[in-house]
């Protein structure tokens, strides 16, 4: 096979961000999509995007997020939000399915929350790897301190 015929393949870190990418079309938020995977030894073993619990009405589905009708800016009032986020849903996936994500890496679609970030600290997972930047700055302290690599790509 001579040069120009020659099959490239995609990186590992390549390979995992398109289909990270690809989980968050399944978000059901109509103000982020946003989409996580778990991944261990270079095998994929959760995948989350950002939206309601099993069997509550998501807002994709009601037609309105309260968070967007109240004005609420992005990332504030979380608790307002029928929605998990992405990190969560993946996270509580291994939970649910009692796999253990203990020193996996996480790759996301956008550097998680302080919520996520406390909830990724505790699941052991040491890696974490995101494409867009959120503003907060208490999160990148936390991992920070508990040792937890972020890395944008």
């Amino acid at each position: 096979m001579d040069e120009s015929t020659k099959v490239t393949r995609p990186s590992w870190d390549e390979y995992f961000v398109s289909i990270t990418r690809q989980v968050a079309t399944r978000s059901t938020c109509l103000r982020r999509k946003v989409g996580a995977i778990i991944v261990k030894e270079k095998r994929i073993l959760t995948t989350g995007y950002n939206g309601a619990p099993m069997r509550v009405k998501n807002c994709l589905d009601r037609g309105t997020c309260l968070r967007e009708e109240l004005g609420v800016p992005s990332g504030e009032r979380h608790e307002i939000c029928r929605g998990l986020h992405a990190e969560q849903n993946a996270i509580l996936q291994a939970a649910y399915h009692g796999v253990s994500i203990r020193d996996g890496v996480i790759y996301t679609t956008a550097q998680p929350c302080v919520m996520c970030a406390k909830m990724i600290i505790n699941s052991g997972i040491r890696r974490i790897y995101f494409l867009e930047e959120y503003p907060d700055p208490l999160a990148i302290e936390l991992l920070a301190e508990a040792g937890v690599e972020l890395i944008k790509l």
